[in-house]
């Protein structure tokens, strides 16, 4: 499958999808055609299936720095109320498209990454955050609600409602250290290891069962709203349907003879070609 943004950069290589925002002297700030094209791309790599993993980050000092003010936030004050409605649907769907994708995404959060862009990131699987990040909800700080894009229902499910509050009302910039300790992030790295890292467990769940993968991400969406009853016949129902796939064969082969499993559609091992 050819996809080919203009608007950032896309590779495809070995299972890992790499998209890559390129406008660093904006800090890559986004403007109305980067939202549309990560949308659509992240749509797209869903039939992608040489895509198993799909890894996020910056160009230059930044991750993303939300909203382009000259590119976005001019424009929208000479909108009526449908064009702003139009447009904060256009930014919620973004987010939308990363949360339903079922790829596990992971955040390379190499810098900067505030407003549109801590969503971005709040919408991925897993982050990890170089020592220099920097994160803020900071929507408050422009007189908007910190419940934007999405934030206030990803927030409260990943550092818990009080702190999520704390970042939503007070739009306050936190460092990688507070946000590892919030919970934000799930590991801080040298900022010149923060890709390295981040590929390194791209890598290995590029190399693992996607489709137990893409059943994990499904199911810790859909469970949230459940109640525990209704959880556990889920979970008994997905997990059946696990086993019925080729690769539940596959690695216990492969363990009964003491080898490393490789799943349907994985990449070969490096030392393989």
């Amino acid at each position: 499958m050819t996809l080919s943004p203009k608007s950032f950069d896309l590779s495809i290589e070995r299972g890992i999808a790499l998209v890559t925002l390129r406008r660093p002297e904006r800090l890559n700030a986004l403007t109305f055609e980067i939202y549309g094209e990560l949308r659509e791309t992240f749509r797209s790599l869903e039939s992608a299936k040489e895509a198993r993993v799909v890894v996020v980050t910056g160009s230059g000092r930044g991750f993303c720095s939300g909203g382009d003010v000259e590119g976005i936030i001019a424009e929208l004050f000479t909108r009526d109320a449908r064009g702003l409605l139009e447009f904060t649907r256009v930014t919620g769907a973004l987010i939308q498209s990363i949360c339903e994708l079922r790829r596990p995404v992971i955040a390379a959060v190499n810098g900067v990454c505030v407003g549109a862009g801590a969503v971005i990131a709040a919408a991925c699987d897993l982050r990890v955050a170089a020592e220099s990040a920097r994160f803020g909800f900071i929507f408050p700080k422009v007189g908007l609600s910190g419940a934007d894009m999405g934030a206030s229902y990803l927030l409260p499910r990943i550092v818990g409602r009080g702190r999520a509050a704390e970042l939503l009302y007070f739009g306050k910039i936190i460092g990688a250290a507070e946000a590892e300790r919030m919970g934000l992030v799930n590991k801080v790295v040298p900022n010149e290891a923060c890709l390295t890292e981040s590929m390194a467990w791209a890598e290995e769940l590029a190399a693992g069962p996607a489709f137990a993968h893409s059943i994990t991400k499904q199911m810790i969406e859909s469970e949230s709203a459940m109640s525990l009853a209704a959880a556990i016949e889920a979970e008994a129902q997905a997990q059946a349907i696990c086993m019925a796939h080729p690769d539940f064969r596959t690695a216990y082969e492969a363990n009964t003879k003491k080898q490393k499993p490789v799943f349907e559609g994985a990449p070969p091992a490096k030392n393989e070609g």
